[in-house]
């Protein structure tokens, strides 16, 4: 069903949110950003996003005054803001004792700082029209403490922090927060990981969902319901919310899930080897 609802979205040059622009554009009307105007433009055109519906715009998200200008532009175009998604993330997995540094700045300033520039301009304008929805996407990491991917834990445990309070501070404005935190999604993001020995405890479920899994819920429940959080799926959600409880207990089962996931990963790995 179309609607007016204006939707600024970020991260749409790739995975979740590529995906999202062009199958929430047929019931909103999209304001596509990304830090990557090249893929941005050419994600367009692949995918056929249909311009009348969809405003591509350049957009990093750790730029305050990009978010600004973000703002601006989506008024100026469609006339309104109604929904804000911030899809836009970063992971690279490593162990603590062998990270970067520059990896600490890039995973906390694009995965947290920039999800906060995004709330803090996009909520005063929606605190002045007392309405509006923002949908903030987090991961299973905002809830259990995945071993080699602590960057990217401690970046989303802070996304649900910080999603929690603001939902709270702007519910007198009629303004709806929502997280959705699901388990590891078949993306490039994905793809990198397999790689990687560290992020074994990813491959660790039954299976990776697909970015169809993430738009079936936010056009089912999130969207239409405003819920204050969603885990996709709820089993594991439940998995990860023992974990989060009870941390003691879940490192002594972390090293089971650790060895699943190898197993995945080594599987993976072989159906990508050439064929002799």
């Amino acid at each position: 069903m179309q609607t007016t609802q204006v939707i600024v979205m970020t991260g749409c040059a790739s995975g979740i949110a590529r995906h999202l622009t062009k199958a929430l554009s047929t019931a909103y009307r999209i304001v596509a950003t990304d830090v990557n105007v090249t893929g941005l433009e050419q994600c367009a055109k692949d995918d056929g996003w249909n311009p009348e519906q969809v405003k591509t715009l350049k957009l990093d998200v750790r730029n305050a005054g990009e978010w600004e200008e973000c703002l601006r532009v989506a008024l100026a175009h469609f006339g309104r803001v109604d929904v804000l998604m911030n899809v836009a993330g970063y992971l690279k997995p490593g162990f603590v004792h062998q990270l970067d540094a520059a990896e600490v700045d890039k995973h906390l300033d694009i995965n947290t700082k920039g999800l906060i520039h995004g709330c803090r301009v996009i909520g005063r304008h929606f605190v002045s029209q007392k309405s509006g929805h923002i949908v903030n996407i987090g991961s299973l990491a905002s809830l259990a403490p995945a071993p080699g991917l602590n960057l990217y834990v401690a970046s989303k445990y802070a996304v649900r922090g910080f999603t929690l309070a603001i939902a709270q501070e702007l519910a007198p404005y009629h303004v709806h927060v929502s997280l959705v935190m699901p388990d590891a999604v078949q993306t490039p993001m994905l793809d990198l990981q397999v790689d990687y020995a560290e992020a074994a405890m990813t491959f660790s479920g039954p299976r990776a969902l697909t970015v169809q899994d993430i738009e079936r819920v936010l056009i089912e429940e999130v969207l239409p319901n405003r819920p204050l959080e969603v885990t996709i799926p709820m089993t594991r959600g439940l998995i990860a919310r023992f974990a989060s409880f009870m941390p003691s207990t879940a490192m002594s089962l972390g090293p089971t899930f650790t060895t699943q996931g190898r197993k995945k990963q080594a599987a993976i790995k072989a159906l990508r080897a050439p064929k002799e």
